[in-house]
């Protein structure tokens, strides 16, 4: 039983809906209706083309501060990599350069100490030099030999683990150096002993023309140890070269001890720590160096970043996770809304020419009315002169007394005039109807004006075995109001109610006083309305009639009634029927102003 939400939203405003009967509550508002493709212009691709647009558009603008900000968290992440690690890298080559200028400047002190307090000749034994070294060690540690040097560069005396008494260095280059600037570090070599070292050679003055050279072998462990308490990251390198590039120290980059590291020999200040960011085939690289003062030595520090997008990866996945999630949920509600938008678009579309396309139907059912009313004008014209020609023949009959067959034919001018007094009716009926110009004060029989409105309908009730039951009090007072609009008002809602209870329905219609109102009732059984559709069933276009219904029929009523001073209720049950309620007044002076 559809006709309850027929009633609600598709109420006839005056013409026959086409069609014929429909089942109301067929379609919901989300269907859409069944109209030709070139009306609605839905096969057109403008719809999709449009929700691209719209999703592209807002993605654009709503992802675009997301990524931005992603790309300003990558960009000071980096930053702050970098700088933690050159930090990092300049506090590691500075602390190391003091602790090796210390370790290699403690043992030429203590040397230079020693060859201060003690005379040549409490040195110039193999036993004395033996005692030195041990006390050197207990207090210093590091020192594997000890020698004595004359001014011949012939060692005189030396203790330690080699045979290298009165060997001669008269030749080697670091005595010449000795000989000249009174102090000698030398790089790392293996020598006699086949092993790394290096030595510290200190020259003393016995008297003008007359020196001696202490020469100290230093262990490389000594170096290597403080090497070994900051190699501890396996992405950090400390290692030492000489002025040529040979490792002094082992690298975990560039190889072992005394091999050619394959890096530029770094020139700069031999009093500054220099860092920088360099990079080469493995990517970014922080390099530090410094010159040991002192010692022929470069300390260099070497540390290989990670990439800056995996180290921003690994530590800011919080980040990445925000901008996925956030991107993701973005993505997501900007489809739907931009989806839902074109459908409702779409859909408001497909009202708007169903609605064109329903107001030419009524103007062009108007016009038809019009013509109708016209052609009842005129069939009254000679429906007139056939009335006064069959009262012409019943007076000619009646005053001739010998007139043959009579009785026969005044019942012939009867079935005439009976004739014409029916379609005179039918004629003035719609007539009436159609007279709907400005509001027109009468008074007026409401009982009978709603049993002329149904017997306009009459076919239709009879063909669908409608029972139409009446209930009007005998105390309903005749109205004043204007004749055309109500039954305008009274056809939109009977016919509703027709299309609603479909065949063997029943529709109650009563009238009764209330105060200084008089209210008519129309109760029909359908199938109801449901409480979302029934708070929308007055506003314009609100239709679930598909293609049949303009939305506008109950709008129109409302507006109606409420110009003749009166009100309209309408209450309903889903699956048990609808009733509305007619509100009027008995007396109105100023109504339709």
């Amino acid at each position: 039983m559809a006709s309850d939400e027929r009633r609600a939203n598709g109420v006839h405003t005056g013409v026959p809906q086409p069609g014929g009967q429909r089942a109301r509550g067929e379609r919901h508002d989300e269907e859409e209706p069944e109209l030709p493709v070139e009306l609605t212009g839905a096969h057109l691709p403008r719809y999709n083309r449009l929700r691209r647009n719209v999703f592209m558009a807002t993605a654009v603008v709503s992802l675009v501060p997301l990524f931005i900000f992603a790309a300003i968290s990558f960009l000071q992440d980096q930053q702050a990599y970098f700088t933690e690690n050159t930090y990092s890298v300049s506090q590691v080559l500075s602390n190391t350069k003091r602790t090796l200028e210390f370790v290699i400047e403690e043992r030429r002190a203590a040397l230079a100490l020693m060859i201060r307090e003690e005379s040549y000749e409490s040195l110039a034994s193999n036993e004395e030099l033996a005692v030195a070294l041990q006390n050197l060690n207990n207090s210093f540690g590091g020192f594997v030999d000890l020698g004595l040097i004359d001014a011949e560069g012939l060692q005189a005396y030396y203790t330690g683990p080699y045979d290298l008494q009165n060997r001669s260095y008269e030749d080697q280059a670091w005595f010449h150096e000795v000989v000249l600037r009174g102090t000698h570090v030398s790089d790392v070599f293996l020598g006699h002993r086949e092993f790394p070292h290096f030595v510290i050679a200190i020259k003393h003055e016995r008297q003008p023309g007359e020196f001696y050279i202490i020469r100290a072998t230093i262990d490389m462990d000594l170096i290597n140890r403080q090497m070994e308490l900051v190699n501890r990251d396996p992405q950090l390198d400390v290692f030492i070269i000489n002025q040529e590039g040979v490792l002094q120290t082992e690298s975990v980059f560039f190889g072992n001890v005394l091999t050619e590291a394959d890096l530029e020999v770094p020139q700069g200040p031999r009093t500054r720590e220099i860092v920088e960011r360099t990079k080469d085939e493995q990517g970014h690289v922080i390099t530090g160096f410094a010159y040991i003062e002192g010692a022929p030595f470069i300390l260099m520090v070497k540390k290989r970043l990670k990439a800056p997008l995996a180290h921003w990866v690994g530590h800011r996945s919080d980040v990445l996770w925000f901008l996925f999630l956030s991107a993701s949920l973005i993505l997501v509600v900007i489809w739907y809304g931009s989806t839902n938008m074109t459908r409702h678009l779409r859909r408001a579309d497909l009202r708007r020419v169903r609605a064109f396309h329903n107001m030419e139907y009524t103007n062009k059912m108007a016009t038809i009315g019009r013509m109708a009313a016209g052609v009842a004008h005129e069939i009254n014209n000679p429906m007139a002169i056939i009335n006064e020609k069959a009262g012409l023949m019943r007076d000619l009959v009646s005053y001739a007394d010998d007139f043959p067959q009579r009785e026969k034919l005044l019942q012939l001018v009867d079935s005439i005039e009976g004739s014409v007094d029916r379609c005179s009716k039918v004629t003035h009926r719609l007539l009436g109807f159609a007279r709907r110009m400005e509001v027109r004060r009468e008074r007026i029989d409401l009982p009978d004006l709603l049993k002329e409105v149904v017997n306009f309908q009459l076919t239709e009730i009879r063909h669908k075995n409608i029972d139409i039951r009446y209930d009007f009090h005998s105390d309903v007072p005749a109205i004043e109001s204007d004749r055309g609009q109500l039954q305008q008002v009274f056809l939109n809602i009977i016919n509703n109610a027709i299309a609603a209870v479909g065949k063997g329905g029943t529709v109650d219609i009563s009238a009764a006083r209330h105060g200084q109102n008089v209210v008519a009732a129309i109760t029909d059984n359908g199938a109801g309305i449901s409480p979302e559709n029934l708070r929308n069933i007055f506003e314009p276009f609100f239709s679930t009639k598909g293609e049949f219904g303009t939305g506008l029929g109950l709008s129109i009523t409302r507006d109606i009634v409420e110009k003749l001073g009166g009100r309209i209720d309408v209450e309903s049950e889903v699956g048990k029927g609808t009733r509305f309620l007619i509100t009027l007044p008995i007396e109105k002076a100023n109504f339709g102003e």
